[in-house]
């Protein structure tokens, strides 16, 4: 008793506020702010807001003694949990693969990795000009086991002639997306999961949709070359960055592979 008098801090009525009361109050406010974050701009934020409605319908009911009510309610949230979860797997995923992140432990370079870079800036030149298409998924701190056994193994060092071959028609794997790891290809003609945006459905193809719903949902950087138009991007975050030349592009992967 005269240890918890001590860390009293200071009262509120008849409440004794600690030292632990106040960490306590401040690691659930920084999880549900980083958890507000982490929804912004998705359609779970949309969802959060129909569930505090439900909430606040449930203590209105309770508090008015409508028992019926009440009761419908209870069952409504039940369920919504269950359809939360169903309804929003990708933001979920996308939400836990951005928490498992930290930039300050990102790694250096791994020996090849800064050649393998400019192989993919001069794989993705040559495609451009030859009027081929390409995607380049190159994974990052999220690992992309998923994606990898979508396509057929290849395991080969990264070099901007088997990346061209590889999407060169009417080769069996040109359609799908190229995985490199640490300066391996680990596999070619992989599928990818597509945006769900309208956004993206509107202006772009199936390949510049597939990167960016790789993008949304981990740490991934893909290049896509556009076979209509050739124009080379750069797809991060679920955000795509367009029309690149050779010195732009690899500028920009060194910036997002170099530790910061």
């Amino acid at each position: 008793m005269r240890l918890q008098r001590q860390m009293d801090l200071f009262k509120i009525g008849f409440l004794s506020i600690g030292l632990t009361d106040l960490v306590d109050i401040v690691v659930v406010a920084l999880i549900f702010y980083y958890l507000l974050l982490l929804m912004k701009g998705t359609k779970a934020a949309q969802m959060l807001l129909g569930a505090v409605f439900f909430l606040a319908a449930w203590f209105a009911a309770a508090w008015l003694q409508l028992d019926a009510l009440r009761w419908m309610i209870s069952r409504v949230l039940t369920v919504g949990v269950i359809a939360f979860v169903i309804l929003f797997q990708p933001e979920l995923r996308s939400a836990l693969a951005k928490l498992g992140q930290n930039p300050p432990l990102r790694r250096l370079f791994v020996p090849g990795e800064a050649e393998a870079l400019d192989e993919v800036v001069k794989a993705s030149v040559r495609l451009s000009e030859k009027g081929l298409g390409g995607l380049m998924v190159l994974e990052r701190e999220v690992g992309l086991k998923d994606i990898l056994e979508t396509g057929r193994l290849v395991e080969a060092k990264v070099s901007a002639d088997l990346l061209v071959t590889i999407f060169t028609p009417p080769g069996p794997l040109h359609d799908g997306a190229v995985l490199i790891r640490r300066g391996e290809i680990l596999a070619a003609g992989c599928a990818l999961p597509l945006t769900q945006s309208i956004r993206y459905e509107r202006l772009y193809g199936m390949r510049h949709r597939a990167a960016v719903g790789l993008t949304e949902q981990s740490d991934a950087v893909v290049v896509v070359v556009s076979e209509e138009t050739g124009a080379i991007s750069l797809v991060v975050g679920g955000r795509l960055k367009r029309d690149l030349d050779g010195p732009t592009l690899k500028a920009d992967l060194l910036s997002l592979f170099t530790t910061k």
